[in-house]
């Protein structure tokens, strides 16, 4: 089977190529993209479509690659050799499986989202390097060889919010996913929202593709916020009319919240509105 997109999720051309072309290399897929892009989502709908499981490991700033692994649980054992319990005999109940070893032992082989990688330390990556290359590791505890008897599809997302090492990136297939244009957006939409009148999906998407026009933005708006404040349109039932609402001194849309997520853009806009106020007297 190959990835071409599901019902709910519209894949461009280039992303089904890098999906596919990563599982037929058989290296981890690594994603990049603004924030709200559906890098996520993405891994998701490739188990979905594929059939697979779908294993998520989401990394923080203080995940270690061990983790991913195992965990040998030492202060559960001496507790239990206290207390007289005998599970203490066999170190393996103390041994607490990591996401790596799920995804080597499931059958079928899933779908491994390592989320957000590029949050962890910049050790992080180069730790995985053989884990991730013979898709094996060693349990030094148990003396025991975890090996993937089928390859799992690795999908690996980053938002640049550090650089990844060049050894780690050599390993993958990488694949940035640009923000869509006006007609994919439309798709897109209409998946999440089929019942839409087409005049506010009109008037909704020009609007926000000139918000992130904006120039000094500091966030510009990403997909899913598009589709909440979509959510909050059709919920309120907003007419179209009012978002094409020519006037300038009315700059900041309707619900803005949904879109503008700092201080600093509202007051942008405000001074927006303020300016052509003072230039329409």
């Amino acid at each position: 089977m190959r990835f071409t997109g599901t019902d709910s999720y519209i894949a461009s051309d280039d992303l089904s190529i890098a999906v596919n072309a990563a599982v037929t290399l058989e290296r981890p897929l690594l994603v990049k993209g603004e924030p709200g892009t559906g890098k996520t989502e993405l891994a998701r709908q490739v188990a979905q479509s594929l059939g697979r499981p779908f294993i998520e490991w989401h990394i923080k700033s203080t995940t270690k690659a061990q983790q991913g692994l195992y965990e040998y649980d030492a202060v559960s054992r001496l507790r239990d050799s206290q207390l007289g319990d005998d599970r203490v005999h066999d170190i393996g109940n103390y041994i607490v499986r990591g996401k790596l070893w799920e995804a080597f032992t499931s059958d079928p082989a899933p779908v491994l989202l390592i989320d957000e990688i590029d949050k962890a330390d910049i050790e992080f990556p180069n730790d995985l390097l053989l884990e991730l290359d013979k898709m094996e590791f060693h349990v030094y505890e148990t003396k025991e060889v975890i090996r993937a008897e089928q390859r799992p599809i690795v999908i690996i997302t980053s938002n640049n919010e550090k650089e990844l090492p060049d050894a780690f990136l050599r390993r993958c297939f990488f694949h940035y996913i640009s923000f869509p244009d006006l007609e994919t957006m439309e798709q897109i939409v209409e998946v999440h929202f089929p019942d839409i009148k087409k005049r506010l999906l009109k008037e909704a998407l020009t609007l926000f593709f000139e918000v992130r026009d904006v120039r000094g933005l500091k966030k510009r708006p990403s997909t899913s916020e598009l589709l909440d404040w979509i959510k909050l349109l059709v919920a309120d039932d907003i007419p179209a009319e009012v978002l094409r609402e020519s006037d300038p001194t009315k700059a900041i849309p309707p619900l803005h919240g949904a879109l503008l997520k700092n201080e600093q853009d509202v007051h942008l806009f405000e001074r927006l509105a303020f300016m052509a106020r003072r230039e329409a007297r």
